[in-house]
């Protein structure tokens, strides 16, 4: 049965598609299946691993299907995943029109739980299920907590990536509330870390003396060429494995798999 893990910040620019997109290729070079859902209107996992068209099936129609959880069964499902260029690789791809589905969700009955009907049918083909949340608290967000058994949060290496994370909290404490008491804390990645930078030290620290949840020993660094991997439709494993970038998501993988190895940082 797969643990399903939603990768979720609300500040643009952390990093947060780039680890759902890398992490989840580097889960699959270890022979993992893993099913990437890309739960973003702008849809920049899905162009990140060239889906760079509007697909004919995708999470917007796996949704809407999940208004009706009597109607929804696996056979149903099976248009809207899609294969990778990694054998253990899936993923179910964005839809702009995602953003006005939300507003539709804002009236609708059990709206919190449309994600989580759609992924529970899919549990038991996976070891992994990660989800990309959009850079908001919104309603998508909330159907990923609610969907996910754990919430893993990465954070830029600058002051004002840490401004938000408290309302975050406050967001992730109410799914535990409300719709989800088992969500629980994955960990904080530190991304776009520099060593040169003293700046990037000290966010470090910070992040170490006021968040009291699991911090990965891997950070993600600064480099060109995970920057550039998505406009070539590619994971960074898949583009320059040998470059910094793709060995710390490896390393990423291996801490969050229980893999012993060398861990960055």
């Amino acid at each position: 049965m797969a643990k399903i893990i939603s990768i979720s910040n609300q500040k643009g620019g952390v990093g947060k598609t780039t680890t759902a997109v890398n992490l989840s290729a580097s889960i699959a070079a270890f022979e993992r299946k893993v099913l990437l859902v890309d739960l973003d209107p702008q849809g920049n996992a899905s162009q990140g691993l060239g889906f760079n068209e509007i697909q004919d099936e995708d999470i917007y129609e796996a949704l809407e299907m999940a208004a009706d959880p009597a109607t929804l069964t696996l056979e149903s499902l099976k248009g809207i995943i899609k294969p990778t260029a990694l054998k253990y690789m899936h993923i179910i791809p964005s839809n702009p029109g995602l953003a006005g589905l939300e507003l539709d969700l804002v009236t609708a009955d059990r709206r919190e739980y449309r994600l989580a009907t759609v992924l529970n049918l899919l549990r038991d083909q996976y070891e992994y299920i990660i989800i990309d949340s959009p850079p908001s608290l919104s309603q998508l967000t909330i159907n990923a907590l609610t969907a996910a058994d754990t919430v893993l949060i990465p954070v830029q290496c600058e002051f004002y990536s840490l401004n938000g994370l408290a309302e975050l909290y406050n967001t992730i404490r109410g799914v535990q509330k409300n719709f989800n008491s088992k969500l629980r804390h994955e960990g904080v990645v530190l991304t776009m870390y520099s060593s040169q930078l003293s700046l990037s030290k000290e966010v470090v620290e910070q992040v170490k003396s006021e968040y009291s949840e699991k911090i990965f020993k891997t950070m993600i660094p600064r480099n060109v060429k995970l920057a550039e991997s998505p406009s070539h439709g590619k994971p960074i494993i898949l583009y320059d494995i040998q470059c910094v970038g793709a060995k710390a998501y490896i390393a990423l993988a291996k801490e969050l798999l229980g893999i012993p190895g060398d861990m960055n940082g």
